[in-house]
Order: structure tokens, then sequence, then C-alpha cells
């Protein structure tokens, strides 16, 4: 049985507490780590007592170990529940490297190899058994887990359960089945963001009897947040990504157009990029996240359905090019940065543009109330990017928590980089080209008015003739869309409904129209580097300034071809900080390496000797 060497210090439900050694020589030996993260420990022991669980866990925060562990431990095979079949693979081959029994049953299996799967759950062979909401729903696969040895079940992105998490899957429902089919299995349930609400709404539809809960932190303190003004931003990702080379991102863009654009510009420009987005055939899909995975390519450029199944752990950069619809989802895609918990980076380019933009696209929302919601959830996004407050304080307000510090030392805000400017003078001149004009128009043609714009429309309206007209002609066009976006987001005016954007004045601009309350927008200190200084530039991996990088280089190699050989990416060989380990300790025996943290027995025996080597052989060269 793969778990015979831990099942005899595992107590039987509602036993005994499992001593903290026993649980620490598992972790290290399956894991190579010698301590846990916050509340894994404890999850472990309730999950192994026989208790149902619900963890509120950021991404990055270790979710997948708080069962692995214990499925490792138990007698019998845990079943986990997950949402995407590349998100199982990757989930399995992580597990099997750490010498893990882990499979899968979905649609990608053929008949004879789900055929194999069966027999191992039958037999109790298996640690791990990963399966769809789908799978689980059918009756005859229903009977397969009853007859089996099964030890708890595992709900990976709990949040699909709820109706108000923000990826509502009905076929999840089904799940509030396991306590009726299976009334003595623990049920565990995770997922990285869950309001109030939510969390009330899984704890119900699972039905979880006296749940230990753990609602961890959303702060992800390895993360720095930054929000940097849009202008040429395909000329601005490009100087970003020179300044970073080597180093693994993804660019999220709003609409499938701009996904293909940004990506094909920046092929051109010799960056190694693909495409994601819901347009393109599954198969190229898979294709080019895997060429992601698997360190072939450095950038991803997708939109938001570039989500749940991204497990890649050394992720050094999201940048948002366009303005997120949402707080959570923006959340949710920055945590795509930094599982490792190295410090990485999260840059927003924000115009005032994006807003008009996106208002497009909530306007076609038939349900007033659902359009209302969304409404407000963006304005939330507008405020966090305009707003001269502490980035990490916003985001997890959000959340209902508190930062406790004055200051988190790693955004823009709190470093110093962004300013604020004054800008009451022009948001009263546009505001009052709108009253002079009737409130009548989109923001092109008040646009138009305020730079002096000798367009036929200005003339025959005889706009050239009020006052404010001209009045803005020491600011640009974009200065001035801007400017009315900043205004769109901050409610201070808003969007006609009609078939046509008109502009409105709101009661919220009064105070600033009156000169009674200033009206002030970020100024972002830090500029993007021109094209041309961006060449040549110096690189140090974000988190690594202290490593011996021609080291790190050679590891990194080393891992890729290994990766190549076991079909998995490379970060499933070895993460980034664990090679940053190796840099700075340099480990030239078997047992120094197993120090190492994130070196465990099994992969110390599969590929200890190989990395030993190199750094022998860097030693020998030095």
């Amino acid at each position: 049985m793969p778990h015979a060497e831990f099942a005899a210090s595992v107590s039987a439900p509602g036993g005994p507490a499992i001593a903290e050694s026993v649980l620490l020589t598992a972790l290290n030996r399956t894991f190579g780590y010698s301590s846990f993260r916050p509340h894994q420990r404890e999850i472990v022991e309730h999950i192994l007592a026989g208790r149902d669980v619900l963890a509120i866990m950021p991404t990055g925060g270790g979710k997948s170990l708080c069962y692995q562990l214990p499925a490792r431990m138990a007698a019998g095979t845990a079943v986990v529940i997950s949402p995407l079949i590349s998100l199982m693979k990757d989930q399995v081959d992580s597990a099997r490297e750490n010498n893990m029994a882990a499979a899968y049953l979905n649609s990608s299996l053929t008949g004879a190899q789900a055929s194999q799967v069966y027999r191992r759950l039958e037999d109790g062979s298996l640690d791990l058994l990963y399966i769809s909401p789908e799978r689980f729903a059918m009756d005859s696969f229903i009977s397969s887990l009853k007859a089996a040895r099964i030890s708890f079940f595992a709900v990976d992105e709990a949040h699909c359960l709820s109706e108000w998490g923000h990826d509502f899957r009905p076929d999840y429902l089904s799940l509030a089945a396991i306590r009726r089919h299976f009334p003595r299995a623990p049920i565990a349930a995770f997922t990285a963001t869950a309001t109030n609400a939510v969390q009330q709404d899984i704890l119900a539809k699972l039905t979880l009897k006296n749940p230990f809960q753990v609602r961890a932190s959303f702060n992800r303190p390895n993360l720095h947040y930054e929000v940097r003004p849009k202008r040429e931003v395909d000329s601005q990702l490009l100087a970003f990504i020179r300044e970073h080379k080597d180093q693994p991102g993804i660019i999220y863009r709003t609409t499938r157009t701009a996904v293909e654009k940004t990506a094909a510009f920046l092929d051109s420009k010799g960056i190694k990029s693909l495409p994601y987005h819901a347009g393109l055939p599954q198969k190229e899909r898979e294709t080019n996240q895997e060429a992601f995975s698997n360190d072939e390519i450095q950038v991803v450029v997708a939109t938001i359905a570039f989500g749940m199944g991204i497990d890649k752990s050394n992720v050094r950069f999201v940048l948002h090019a366009d303005l997120p619809k949402n707080l959570e989802g923006y959340y949710q895609e920055t945590g795509r940065a930094g599982r490792d918990s190295d410090p990485s980076l999260c840059v927003l380019f924000y115009g005032g543009g994006d807003i008009p933009k996106l208002r497009h696209f909530l306007d076609q929302i038939v349900d007033e109330e659902e359009k209302a919601l969304a409404l407000r959830r963006l304005n939330q996004m507008a405020d966090f990017a305009s707003r001269n407050l502490c980035r990490r304080r916003q985001l997890l307000a959000y959340f209902e928590e508190e930062y406790p510090e004055p200051n988190c030392g790693s955004c823009d805000i709190c470093t110093g980089k962004a300013e604020t400017t004054d800008a009451t003078r022009e948001a009263q001149m546009a505001l009052s080209a709108l009253v002079r004009t009737g409130e009548r128009f989109g923001a092109a043609h008040v646009v138009d008015v305020l730079v002096g714009a000798d367009t036929k429309k200005v003339r025959e309206l005889g706009h050239d003739q009020i006052k404010t007209y001209g009045a803005g002609k020491h600011k640009d066009k974009s200065y001035w869309r801007s400017l009315i976006g900043e205004m769109l987001g901050r409610g201070l005016l808003a969007m006609d409904s009609g078939p046509y954007p008109v502009l409105k004045l709101t009661e919220a601009c009064l105070p600033v129209l009156q000169g009674k309350e200033k009206f002030e927008i970020l100024e972002m200190g830090t500029r993007d580097k021109p094209e041309s200084e961006s060449k040549g530039r110096s690189r140090v991996s974000a988190g690594a300034e202290d490593i011996d990088q021609e080291l790190f280089d050679r590891l990194r190699a080393l891992r890729k071809t290994l990766a190549q050989r076991q079909a998995v990416p490379p970060y499933m060989i070895f993460s980034d900080k664990t090679l940053h380990e190796m840099c700075r300790h340099k480990p030239v025996t078997l047992s120094a390496l197993r120090e190492i943290s994130g070196v465990g027995d099994a992969k110390r025996d599969r590929y200890g000797i190989e990395f030993v080597q190199e750094i022998r052989a860097h030693a020998g060269a030095d």
C-alpha cells in the first residue's frame, strides 16, 4: 500500500491527535519542506481526524498540500473534485513527482486507461483520484466509489458551488449528494476566494457538519502592485518584458482582438509569446497553455478564459493592459503570479478610456439588477486604479479584511512611485463643457469642444461659440479622454443607457463644479523606459538578487532537460524558489541537497545526482 509508511501513525477518525513530529516527518519526506505554511498543519490534522473542513486560502497559500498530505498518510483513496481537465493532469503529474499514487478520470482517457484507473480504485492502490463534478453525478461512478475504501472527499475551487461566486458551475450542485451517499466520509472544501455570502453558500450546499473553518488572510505579501498610466500600451508591455528577460509572465487583455494583436506584436519583436482566448480551437488553447507551462514561450497573452487551470508556480509577473471588470477577477488574475512565494510584479496599465469601453459591455446586460451590480463592481475597480490609497489595503478591504500596517512597502502608493495631481480646474472645464452643450453628446464631441477642434459637427452646432470652446487646448485629446474616464469611474459622470453613449452629470459632480471639493488624479512617478533604453539592461530574477545567476541559468537548463525527459512542466521538477536556494547553498552531496526546501525523498532519488553534479561542475569552473 502506498500509504503504509505513515498509516500506522494515523489514528482512526475521532481518535487521539496525531503527533506534530509525525506530520513534519511526512511533510519533509513527501514534499521536502521542514515546516508548514500558515493553517496547513491544522487543516491536515482535522482531515486526518475525520472532521469536515472549509478552507478559504489565497492562491499560492498551499491548498493542494492540505489534501495531498492527508491522502498520502491515510488509509484509502482521497477523491478530489476539480473543475478542469488541464488542472487535473497538472495536479496528478505533480503528485506523482512526489511519489504519490495519483490518477484522474475524465473524457481525455481511452477506455483501456479508464478501466485501469477503476481497477486501482477497487484494489486500494490509489492515494488520490481526481474527478470532475460531472463524473460524480453519474450513478455508475457512485457505485464504484461505494465499492472502494474512500478516506475523504476534497472539493477544489469550491466557490463554483455558489451562484454568488465568480465561476458558478451548475454541475457542482451534484456534490450536495456526497453527504447522502457517503455519510461517514469527511468533506474538505477549498477555494482561493470567497466573500462571506459565498462561504455560507458552500457550507449549506455541501451540508458540512461542524466543520473546522479557516479564512486565511487574502494578503499576498510577495506580490508588488502598481498602476501605470496607459499610453502606447503595446510598447509599454514590450519595454517591461525586455526589463524582465526570460521571466515567465501573463498579460491580460479584455478582448480577443486585443489578445491576438498584442501577441503578434510581441512575437514580431522577438518575445516568445502566444495568445489564449475562448475563440481559439480547444486543441490550440491546450497547445499554447502547455508551451507556457513548459517554458517554451516567455509570455502568454490572454483573456480571462486563461483561468483556474493555471498551476505554473514561477510566473514572475502579471500585466493587465486593460482595466478588469471587477476587483475579484483582478485579485484572482494577479494571484497567478508568485505561487512559489518568491517576489513577483503585478502591473495594471490604466487609462480613463477603459471605462467607456467596459460601460459599453455592461450596457448589453438585460437584467437591470445584474447591470447595477456589474456597474458597482466596475466603479470599485476604477477607484482601486485611481485612488491615492495603498493598493493592498484596497484589495483586502474588498474581502472584508483590514490591513493592519500603515505602509505595505510593496505597492506604488506606499513606495512613493505614484503622486497625485490636482485636476480640479480641468474637471470643472469638462463639466462646464457638458453643461453648455446640453448633456446631449458623447465623450468624443465634448473632447473636441475642449481642445478647440475645427470639425464640421462643432461648427454646425455652434459649439465653437460657447465659452468652454478651446478652454482645454493646453492638454491633448488623450488627457481629456482619460480625465472623462476617471470622472465616469468615480461617479461624477454617468453614461446614458440609451442607444448612444451620451454623458450626463450626476449629483456627485456638484461639489467639484462649485469648487467645494478637489478632484485629484494619480500621476505615476514610474515611467516606462523607451524601447532603446531597455535593450541590454542587466537581468536579475525577481526575488533572487543575491544568487549566483550563472548557476541558476545552468540549473534551470538542467531542469528543462529533465522535464522534457519526464514529460512534465519544468516547475514540477523543482520550483524557482528551490533552485534559488540551491544557488545560495551550493550543495555538493545528496545529503546536503536533501536539506534544500522542496527536495523530498522521491525527488532526491530521482534527480539528485544530476543536480549535485551540475553544482560541482559549476564550482570547478569557478
